[in-house]
């Protein structure tokens, strides 16, 4: 069992920058890729970044490539988001997620083939 607990959200002017952090406890997340997963007001839950468990291989969402980078650090069990040039669209609550794997270089970008999930964390981009 793995317990996420995102943090660093907050309120930030258009063309700002955030860093979202996610810890893991209950087990090391190295046998597991990481996921960054939205939900804006009114809408469905969409992808935003994934990193696989050796960190080699990264995939971001059309609508944040340039502008946002996933990064891990299995020995701090934690892994992050940097935001940069945040955008009001970027406005939504923010969810990481820990898929276990075999393949170290492997990713996902469905939410169902996630296995753990934290409560999430609010961004909020003011124009």
């Amino acid at each position: 069992q793995v317990q996420l607990v995102e943090s660093g959200g907050g309120l930030v002017q258009a063309g700002g920058s955030l860093r979202l952090s996610c810890a893991a406890s209950g087990r090391t997340v190295s046998t597991y890729a990481m996921g960054w997963f939205r939900q804006a007001p009114g809408k469905e839950r969409e992808f935003v970044s994934v990193i696989s468990r050796s960190g080699g291989n990264l995939y971001h969402a059309d609508s944040v490539k340039g502008r946002f980078t996933i990064s891990r650090s299995n020995a701090k069990n934690t892994f992050y988001l940097q935001m940069n040039n945040l955008k009001p669209e970027d406005t939504a609550v923010y969810y990481c997620a820990a898929h276990e794997t075999s393949y170290s270089g492997s990713y996902y970008l469905n939410g169902y083939e996630y296995d753990y999930w934290g409560q999430g964390t609010q961004v909020r981009v003011a124009s």
